[in-house]
């Protein structure tokens, strides 16, 4: 398996996001605001970064809506953008052909809008990463001087479509959200190619005229997330979203989460931007493992058990087994492999190739017990370090992996109908009581990590890739 350093997620220099806002469809996460006035139906600009997390879902990104005939909205529509304005029988409506299924990395969307346009394409762009979006499924221009939906003096929601209730809520993360109400803007005003790895990035936006009903949301402020910083005071109510859901996982430093990507045998259920992984069912063992694979470099991460349920392991594998099937367990391998994981289970039992290969455990771990993992493999013996609860408990070799990868994650036993477990690769999904970052100032643990250990994100991949 390549490395391969999720796009959109590098910035050595220059602006910094610092904040991005976690939505998780199981809590119905949205901001909401009824604009004061009518403001420019014909011509602005909507901007905003997100990192999905779900897969063939159907997620509203925007929308503006009265009732089922008159409505406008930007929705993931099963990996699909679509873009639509609804008023009685007239409507406007793009669907991209693209699928945009990474799970991974950071895009920018753009829309911008300008009805006044003599030539219909030109009244409605699409732009993704910096580069306009040119091929549809549906293409439904609005005719000449259209007055959509969005801007009007209605309720405008993010992350959750209100037709028959909240329904179709966003998983991801969002930043930089911004509403320019008046004018239609390209992609440069909000974001620029990097000179040197030509990834698109963020840049600056205050800036800019953002028109009476405009806005800028940069979820900096834990106790008002629904802040606007443009000047106009437009301000979103936020509706349960709290404090934990801020987080540092921006455009500008990509953190590693859990991947339902991976094609493994009985994958886990994930929420909380893919940071807990939950079992379903029974009669089959679990997985959930990281969306950045490792070959160097000295990381650590933390794992909190929330729900014990039936003997979670928790770890790392050689990301060659991801490969096959019927073969991605921490703790077993193909005859004559040596390409398995390694895991500590609940007992405090550490398993490689399908044995307890230790004579002596760490001892038994119970429900909000966090264990947390030093991993070098820039050593040349690689090794494991085990905490738990931050006093260091192991520390073993681990062979060289077969794929030169290792990907971080937690797998289970058979019957996890109740195991929960919480990763933290430096951006948690749950409450830190202390707070201590990596020696680079990056992450947020609850115990201190190991002097020259570092949180998995591109930011520190960065420094360790040269």
């Amino acid at each position: 398996m390549p490395l391969i350093i999720p796009s959109n997620s590098i910035s050595d220099g220059g602006y910094v996001v610092d904040n991005s806002l976690r939505f998780n469809s199981g809590s119905s996460d949205n901001l909401q605001k009824t604009f004061g006035s009518t403001g420019n139906r014909k011509t602005y600009t909507i901007s905003f970064w997100l990192k999905k997390t779900g897969i063939n879902q159907t997620n509203y990104l925007f929308e503006s809506l009265q009732d089922g005939n008159n409505f406008a909205q930007i929705v993931f529509g099963a990996d699909k953008i679509e873009i639509e304005s609804y008023i009685s029988s007239s409507n406007m409506k793009l669907v991209t052909t693209q699928l945009f299924r990474d799970v991974s990395a950071w895009y920018h969307i753009v829309l911008a809008v300008d009805t006044t346009q003599g030539t219909a394409a030109n009244r409605l762009k699409l732009y993704v990463n910096g580069t306009q979006v040119t091929s549809f499924s549906t293409a439904n221009y609005p005719s000449l001087n259209y007055d959509t939906w969005f801007n009007q003096n209605k309720i405008h929601t993010i992350g959750a479509g209100t037709y028959s209730g909240y329904a179709n809520l966003f998983n991801g993360y969002m930043s930089e959200f911004c509403f320019i109400d008046g004018t239609a803007l390209d992609p440069t005003s909000f974001g620029e190619f990097d000179e040197d790895s030509g990834i698109w990035k963020p840049k600056a936006v205050s800036g800019l005229t953002f028109g009476t009903n405009g806005f800028y949301l940069d979820f900096e402020n834990s106790g008002s997330l629904g802040a606007d910083v443009s000047g106009n005071g437009n301000n979103f109510t936020v509706n349960n979203l709290t404090a934990i859901d801020q987080t540092t996982d921006t455009p500008t430093n990509n953190f590693c989460t859990l991947n339902p990507l991976l094609d493994v045998y009985n994958p886990a259920i994930f929420s909380n931007g893919n940071l807990t992984a939950t079992g379903s069912g029974s009669g089959n063992a679990r997985y959930a493992l990281g969306s950045i694979p490792v070959a160097n470099g000295k990381w650590y991460y933390e794992v909190k058990v929330t729900v014990s349920g039936s003997n979670p392991y928790v770890g790392l594998i050689d990301a060659q087994s991801t490969l096959r099937r019927n073969s991605i367990y921490f703790v077993d391998a193909s005859s004559g492999d040596n390409d398995s994981g390694y895991a500590v289970n609940m007992s405090g039992d550490i398993y490689h190739n399908n044995s307890n290969s230790y004579a002596t455990n760490i001892g038994s771990i119970s429900t909000g017990d966090i264990l947390g993992f030093a991993i070098d493999l820039d050593s040349g013996t690689k090794t494991c370090e085990i905490y738990k609860n931050g006093v260091s408990q192991r520390s073993f070799n681990l062979a060289e992996p077969t794929s030169g990868f290792y990907l971080l994650g937690c797998s289970s036993t058979y019957n996890l109908a109740s195991a929960v477990a919480d990763m933290n690769f430096g951006n948690p999904a749950y409450t830190i009581s202390s707070g201590n970052t990596d020696g680079n100032g990056y992450g947020n643990f609850e115990y201190a990590v190991p002097s020259g250990y570092l949180s998995l994100c591109t930011k520190n991949l960065s420094e360790v890739l040269g």
